[in-house]
C-alpha cells in the first residue's frame, strides 16, 4: 500500500489550474473547498451546476472566485451509480479540492477556461508536504470527476479511492477495463489550511503545458 513517502516518490509534484492570482489567497488561507469558501462568505451554493463563476470576498477582504462547473445534469444522471443523484455528486465535488498528477491531464480543462475568457494560472505543489498532513483524507480517481463531456465515464461512491491502505494494483483493475486505470485526479476531502506551505511555484497559464516542472 501507498504511504505519503512512496506516493510522493512516484508523483513528486501535483498541479492545479486556478484563477489568475489565486495563489495570494492560498498562501493566506490555504486551499479551500467550494463549500468552505461559500460558508466563509455567507453564501449557499446551488445544488445545480454553476453556469458562471462566483466572485466572493472572505471576511478579511481576500477576493476569491468559486469557479463554474458546467456539468450536464442529464449526462451526469445517466452516469451515476449507487443511487446517487446529480445533486449528490455536486456536493461530493464541492467538498473536495482537486489536483492533477501531471499537467497534461489539466490541459483540456485549461483550454475550456481560456476559451471562456478566464485568466488562469498553473500552481505546482510539493506532493509530500501537501499530502502527508492530510493522508487520511487523500484520494485518487481514474477519471475527470468534474466533466461530462462527450460520453461521461460511470462514477459512484468508489470513484474516489482513499490512498491510505490502497491496494494500487487491484485498484487499477477494479473497473474491469482492458487497459488498467491510471491516476487522473488526486483529491482531498475538505480544505487544506497548510496548502500555502506546499505551493512551490505559479505561472500564468497558457495552452502549452506547465513550464515550471
Amino acid at each position: 500500500p501507498f504511504t505519503p513517502e512512496s506516493f510522493a516518490e512516484q508523483h513528486p509534484k501535483l498541479f492545479r489550474v486556478a484563477a489568475l492570482g489565486a495563489h495570494v489567497g492560498i498562501r493566506r488561507h490555504g486551499l479551500l473547498t467550494a463549500h468552505d469558501i461559500a460558508e466563509r462568505a455567507g453564501l449557499a451554493l446551488p445544488d445545480v451546476p454553476r453556469r458562471h463563476s462566483i466572485p466572493v470576498t472572505l471576511p478579511d477582504g481576500t477576493p476569491v472566485v468559486i469557479t463554474e462547473n458546467r456539468l450536464s445534469c442529464a449526462k451526469l444522471g445517466d452516469a451515476l451509480d449507487d443511487d446517487l443523484t446529480p445533486s449528490d455528486w455536486l456536493k461530493m465535488l464541492n467538498d473536495r479540492v482537486f489536483f492533477w498528477p501531471s499537467p497534461r491531464f489539466g490541459e483540456q480543462h485549461l483550454l475550456s477556461r481560456l476559451k471562456l475568457g478566464f485568466a488562469c494560472e498553473w500552481q505546482v505543489y510539493d506532493t509530500l508536504r501537501l499530502l502527508r498532513p492530510v493522508w487520511a483524507r487523500a484520494e485518487i480517481a481514474p477519471i475527470n470527476t468534474g466533466s461530462t463531456l462527450r460520453k461521461p465515464a460511470r462514477r459512484g461512491l468508489a470513484t474516489f479511492a482513499p490512498l491510505d491502505g490502497l491496494d494500487y494494483p487491484a485498484w487499477r483493475k477494479s473497473r474491469g477495463k482492458a487497459t488498467p486505470d491510471m491516476i487522473k485526479e488526486v483529491t482531498v476531502r475538505g480544505s487544506l489550511a497548510h496548502a500555502g506551505t506546499a505551493l512551490l511555484s505559479t505561472e500564468p497559464a497558457a495552452p502549452t503545458g506547465c513550464r515550471i516542472l
